[in-house]
């Protein structure tokens, strides 16, 4: 890549880390010269905190000179339950409490079809309770066939009809798999509201609508998602904003921190040829 990706702009997701406590994976991404983490809500604790206060988080990330970006996340923004409030209460007060800067919004990916004036009416509702807490809000379209929120074009037209302040998560590996991303991006998406891009590779061959997260490694030459393109193409347009290695697979369940650490930087390493 012609403009190389500085260390200031890559964040690393906890998904990459299942087997670390917050503090062991805090303190790998310092050692390799990183500043910006993501949290989560899905790991095996439960908790985005383990068993940690949110104070206590906020007090290890200082520690370690990292900045908390986001928590991922809140399921399904556009299926507004009493439920799904009270979670996303819950994940806010997290945010505020552990310092993280925004949460992730992911759609309903059941195969239920959710209307965009649906969509609209929550983010409408989602705006106000976000402010209320100081925290972004992050939607993040899903490319799989089952989503009811694929598009990033209609995602940021529904953000703007909502008049809601949030911005889009664009991820490598939904762009690939929603197939009228290509012709839909250079008109339909404007960099300016990308509020973060999650990176991921995939060497599996299976045909693309049978592609899910399980096949969600880091980065290679062999990525069919062809990340690298996609990154080196939003830099040709002028986005300056933060990448997010976010990889899926079972597999890094056996990886130990070493083997963590060497996939992060031969991630980076190719991204910046």
């Amino acid at each position: 890549m012609t403009n190389k990706i500085s260390n200031e702009r890559l964040c690393i997701n906890r998904k990459i880390a299942p087997g670390l406590s917050i503090a062991q994976f805090f303190t790998l991404v310092s050692g390799l010269g990183l500043r910006h983490v993501e949290l989560r809500n899905d790991m095996k604790s439960g908790s985005v905190t383990d068993e940690l206060s949110g104070e206590a988080v906020r007090e290890l990330a200082a520690q370690h000179a990292l900045s908390i970006e986001t928590i991922n996340a809140v399921y399904p923004f556009n299926q507004l339950t009493e439920a799904v409030l009270a979670r996303t209460r819950r994940l806010l007060e997290d945010a505020r409490q552990t310092g993280a800067k925004a949460l992730v919004l992911c759609p309903l990916n059941d195969g239920t079809p959710v209307s965009d004036a649906q969509t609209v009416s929550a983010l409408k509702t989602l705006g106000p309770l976000f402010a209320e807490y100081g925290i972004a809000g992050l939607v993040e379209p899903l490319g799989f066939p089952q989503s009811a929120l694929r598009s990033a074009a209609l995602t940021q037209r529904l953000i703007s009809e909502a008049g809601v302040p949030f911005k889009i998560v664009l991820d490598t590996f939904h762009h690939y798999l929603y197939e009228k991303a290509e012709q839909e991006f250079d008109s339909g998406v404007d960099v300016a509201n990308i509020g973060l891009v999650h990176l991921s590779g995939v060497v599996d061959t299976r045909p693309t609508p049978q592609l899910t997260d399980e096949e969600r490694v880091m980065l290679s030459a062999q990525d069919r998602l062809g990340s690298k393109e996609q990154v080196a193409r939003l830099e040709a347009r002028g986005y300056r904003g933060l990448y997010a290695f976010e990889p899926f697979s079972s597999c890094m369940e056996a990886w130990l921190e070493d083997d963590i650490a060497r996939e992060i930087q031969h991630s980076i390493d190719y991204l910046n040829q």
